[in-house]
């Protein structure tokens, strides 16, 4: 099954985040995107990694 891609407002839509939130942290580098033709696009995959991984880094030791 070939991966999804999303567009900035369906990530923003999905975490719950404004859209000048996620396009903050995109142009970071902490978020996994990239830019396609001027618009950010992400990978479903790397964004449900990114946010398991972001939860792991929360648990306390």
């Amino acid at each position: 099954m070939p991966d999804s891609y999303l567009t900035l407002k369906d990530v923003a839509g999905l975490l719950k985040l404004s859209e000048k939130t996620l396009y903050r942290l995109a142009n970071q580098g902490t978020i996994p995107g990239f830019k396609a033709g001027g618009s950010w696009r992400f990978r479903r995959t790397d964004i449900e990694n990114w946010v398991a991984k972001q939860i792991e880094n929360k648990k306390p030791s």
